[in-house]
């Protein structure tokens, strides 16, 4: 299996906007920092990615950069995503319903929408307790499954710039 970092940006259909600053030299924040909820989002992208029969992954894709999106109050959370490309002619939708099974018991609550608006069968495990979530379903391009993910809310100083990649 070969896993590839890719630069391709974050699709969203949402428009953020403000001065080009530099996201890295942000204030530092109390709680948890933007770049270990980033971490252990990541970190759990590729946990699911992982539980996919290895013999049916050709390659995953974890997108390097994210972004920044409103929790509430002066609270953020941290959205990207992973792709996992799946051996030619490989049915997507049975590999998510696995991935359904095996999180049924986990720290999860399960909601399945099928068909999803992309008209596929899609799991979201969601935190009870947090913000945190990954939608699970088939990706935009044939033989994919794509992860979304958002993290726990975390803090973010009041007037500091939460655009741009991160």
């Amino acid at each position: 299996m070969t896993r590839v970092r890719s630069a391709v940006p974050l699709v969203l259909l949402l428009g953020l906007t403000g001065c080009a600053e530099d996201p890295s030299e942000a204030a530092a924040v109390d709680g948890l920092p933007w770049q270990e909820a980033k971490a252990r989002t990541q970190a759990m992208e590729l946990e699911i990615a992982d539980s996919l029969p290895q013999d049916q992954v050709a390659e995953i894709e974890q997108m390097p950069d994210g972004v920044l999106i409103e929790c509430g109050g002066s609270s953020v959370n941290w959205h990207g995503a992973t792709t996992v490309a799946l051996s030619e002619g490989t049915d997507p939708e049975p590999l998510v319903r696995a991935l359904e099974a095996k999180y049924q018991d986990s720290r999860f609550e399960i909601k399945v929408r099928d068909p999803a608006p992309a008209g596929h069968y899609e799991v979201q495990l969601r935190s009870p307790e947090t913000a945190e979530i990954y939608i699970v379903g088939e990706g935009f391009d044939p033989y994919t499954v794509r992860i979304a993910s958002g993290s726990e809310c975390f803090p973010w100083p009041e007037g500091e710039y939460m655009g741009g990649k991160f």
